[in-house]
């Protein structure tokens, strides 16, 4: 199971539109911070604060090689995150799957009682 502060953070970090893009376009691979945080639409100081909750959730890694600084996704921090969504998945498809064998139940008694109805005749007026 995964640290759940560190998966508190993951989430957190990603909880804004602008870091899951950031997230998203560093996906394909290292990239400047200039590609991975352009056409945002926000300030040099907003972009600088996103990518430092990032940093901090272990999210992404910066190399700074002189004047350019190149951004690398950190894979843990995710893999961490899709294992947690994967024991829910999990549960939740136990549960589905419990549905669905008590819905296939239910079918079948209702094509079994009413075929045992069209051998057996009508039912009276009495019958319940």
């Amino acid at each position: 199971m995964a640290n759940q502060a560190l998966l508190d953070r993951t989430f957190a970090a990603c909880s804004h539109p602008i870091r899951r893009g950031i997230v998203e376009r560093l996906a394909d691979g290292e990239l400047s911070v200039g590609e991975a945080t352009s056409d945002f639409g926000v300030s040099k100081p907003a972009i600088s604060r996103h990518l430092r909750v990032l940093e901090e959730a272990g999210a992404i890694s910066r190399v700074i090689d002189g004047r350019t600084h190149r951004l690398r996704l950190k894979e843990q921090p995710f893999e961490d995150a899709d294992a947690w969504l994967g024991q829910l998945r999990a549960m939740w498809e136990r549960k589905f799957d419990a549905v669905e064998r008590y819905l296939a139940e239910q079918q079948a008694q209702r094509a079994g009682g009413s075929g045992r109805r069209a051998r057996g005749g009508r039912r009276g007026a009495g019958d319940g």
